[in-house]
């Protein structure tokens, strides 16, 4: 007998094998997509874990840094400071370091003050001077006798000091009217060009 090439219905068993197949091999999909889905998530974690670990230690050792340098400028500055400063005509009767006052609802900090009867000097020490340091300085400045209104009858002169002077920094402070004190190995120079005048801050 010829084959027609017709097939019998499914039966009502094969359809549920077929159900069942179907949902097996679904099933057996979604526990895949799942584990891939797990281990992507475990992955981000563990990547995000790694990147804050290393900005965790890059802060470190910016702050270790800035730091350390921070307080070997400010000790070679005021070791040399009196010095310069008496060459320059200014005398010197005491300096502090590190002077914080809160004003205007935010914290203000001084470096190295170095004071006598009639005149003061506020010193900013950076490691690496920038303009947009200088220009942070000269606002420091000029809020300076309200800051410290102990000092409200004495000139202010303000002095930049650094390591390492970036963009020119070191050129537009003294156009500013900033005394411009350079560290070199073990001590420090004022850079000024020959017959400049500080700027006074006045009260």
């Amino acid at each position: 007998m010829a084959d027609t090439g017709r097939r019998e219905p499914a039966t009502f068993q094969e359809i549920r094998d077929i159900l069942r197949q179907v949902s097996e091999s679904q099933q057996e999909t979604d526990r895949r997509m799942q584990e891939t889905d797990r281990l992507l998530k475990r992955q981000a974690a563990e990547a995000d874990r790694r990147g804050q670990e290393t900005d965790r230690r890059m802060r470190e050792l910016n702050e270790m840094f800035t730091g350390h340098w921070g307080k070997l400028m400010e000790a070679l500055v005021d070791g040399d400071l009196i010095k310069l400063l008496v060459e320059r005509g200014i005398t010197v009767d005491y300096t502090f370091n590190n002077l914080k006052r809160d004003h205007d609802g935010r914290t203000w900090e001084i470096d190295i003050l170095a004071a006598n009867g009639t005149e003061v000097v506020v010193v900013e020490v950076k490691t690496t001077l920038k303009v947009r340091d200088v220009d942070h300085f000269l606002q420091t400045l000029r809020h300076f006798h309200r800051l410290m209104p102990e000092y409200g009858d004495k000139r202010a002169y303000g002095a930049a000091a650094y390591l390492k002077a970036d963009e020119g920094s070191a050129v537009y402070a003294e156009k500013q009217g900033l005394f411009v004190i350079r560290a070199t190995g073990s001590s420090a120079s004022i850079t000024n060009r020959k017959g400049f005048t500080p700027r006074v801050f006045a009260p």
